[in-house]
C-alpha cells in the first residue's frame, strides 16, 4: 500500500491510532516465545513498514517464533514508501538522524520509514511507535511522536488482564536473559501496575 506525500487520507474521529512496533520489539517477544501476547496487546492496531517487515524476516532466521508474525497477518501488509519525495525524506532522516551509511542502505531504514509515515502521512498521524532503541526513542519523543517501549506494552497487557504483574515481570527479565536489550525494566512486579 503506497501513500504518496501529495495525497493525504484523513482518519475519522474516534478511530484508534495505529501502533508500529519496530524489529527490536518483535524480537523481544519472539525471543521468549510470546509473539501471541504481543498480538493481543496490539489488539488489531499493529502496523509496520516494509523495512521493518524485511528486518523481521531476517530475524526469523535466528528467532523461529517470529514466523508467526508473517503467518498471522496481524500487522497487515507492510506500509510501502514509493513516492520519490517520501523516499528522499526517509533517506535524509536515515543518514542524518540515525547515522545510516551509504554502504549499508538498510541500516536504520525501518526507524526512518516509521518516523516518516507517523509524522507526515495523515492516515497514521497520532500513531504510536514502539521501540527499545534508545536513540530512536529519544528522536521520536523530540519530534512529538508518541513512543512506547516493550515494558510499556507489558504494562498494558497487565492492565488488560492478559497476564499478571508477576508474569509480566518474569517475561521482561526472561527477555533480558535471552540477550535482548530493553531500554527500561521494572524494579519489581508491582511497577507494572502503575
Amino acid at each position: 500500500m503506497s501513500s504518496p506525500s501529495y495525497r493525504r487520507v484523513r482518519v475519522p474521529p474516534g478511530v484508534p491510532p495505529w501502533w508500529f512496533p519496530d524489529n527490536t520489539v518483535l524480537c523481544n517477544f519472539a525471543a521468549v516465545q510470546r509473539v501471541d501476547l504481543l498480538e493481543k496487546i496490539l489488539d488489531s492496531r499493529g502496523r509496520w513498514t516494509e523495512a521493518v517487515a524485511l528486518e523481521a524476516r531476517r530475524s526469523a532466521r535466528h528467532l523461529p517464533a517470529m514466523t508467526t508474525v508473517f503467518t498471522g497477518g496481524w500487522l497487515g501488509d507492510p506500509v510501502e514508501i514509493s513516492h520519490a519525495a517520501d523516499v528522499r525524506r526517509v533517506e535524509t532522516v536515515r543518514r542524518a538522524v540515525f547515522g545510516g551509511s551509504r554502504s549499508r542502505p538498510l541500516q536504520h531504514l525501518g526507524e526512518a520509514q516509521t518516523c516518516h509515515v507517523i509524522e507526515r502521512w495523515d492516515e497514521f498521524h497520532g500513531s504510536r511507535w514502539i521501540t527499545d532503541d534508545r536513540d530512536a526513542f529519544r528522536y521520536a519523543v523530540r519530534r512529538g511522536i508518541a513512543a512506547l517501549q516493550t515494558m510499556d506494552l507489558v504494562r498494558i497487557g497487565v492492565r488488560r488482564g492478559l497476564l499478571s504483574s508477576a508474569d509480566g515481570y518474569r517475561l521482561l527479565t526472561d527477555m533480558v536473559g535471552t540477550g535482548r536489550y530493553l531500554h527500561r525494566l521494572p524494579a519489581a512486579p508491582e511497577d507494572l501496575l502503575s
